[in-house]
């Protein structure tokens, strides 16, 4: 097992039945699984069930695993796969906004200008209405790259497309979140 990452050990140690190794893997992943997945899905409960899903689907593929990619690459697949499919399903088309005391508007920190603080969370909610906007494949391009940390290498066996593509799609979501965010009031509605 010698030149594998920590990750694909564990991996191959649950196939030999090792199940701490399983739930090693699992504490390691399942947050960064659920921002990723909240962040496509736009909806909290989803991303929850589809991380339970990611690591049952892992359990059941035990068996069949090879250490042919990084594990955080095959996971993330799992994971994009499974939120694609579930923003194709016909009540995602429909979201209905949150009303959960997390999306409340939060008070300014002690001694920030109130204008200042107005400006920061109107610019925030800018750039999550620009990113909800995006096409899901340059969103999860987007934030495999920049937030996860993958390679484009890496970006692209998740996605299931070409290196190529994949500096495609980023680009594409890049130049249109500039665009977006250069627009008088941000974002259309």
């Amino acid at each position: 097992m010698d030149g594998f990452d920590e990750d694909v050990r564990r991996m191959l140690a649950f196939r030999e039945g090792d199940a701490d190794a399983f739930d090693a893997l699992f504490q390691r992943w399942a947050g960064p699984l659920l921002r990723y997945l909240e962040r496509m899905l736009h909806d909290a409960a989803s991303a929850e069930d589809l991380v339970q899903e990611v690591f049952l689907r892992v359990h059941r593929a035990r068996e069949r695993y090879r250490p042919e990619a990084r594990f955080s690459t095959w996971i993330f697949r799992i994971a994009t796969n499974l939120a694609l499919n579930e923003l194709r399903r016909p009540r995602r088309r429909d979201p209905h906004a949150s009303l959960d005391a997390e999306d409340a508007p939060q008070p300014p920190a002690p001694g920030t200008a109130t204008d200042d603080f107005v400006h920061a969370k109107r610019m925030a909610g800018e750039v999550e209405r620009a990113l909800r906007s995006l096409p899901e494949r340059q969103r999860a391009a987007l934030w495999l790259g920049a937030v996860e940390g993958f390679s484009y290498a890496e970006v692209a066996e998740s996605l299931d497309v070409t290196e190529k593509a994949v500096k495609a799609l980023v680009h594409r979501a890049r130049s249109t979140l500039a665009a977006r965010l250069k627009e008088p009031g941000g974002t259309p509605s």
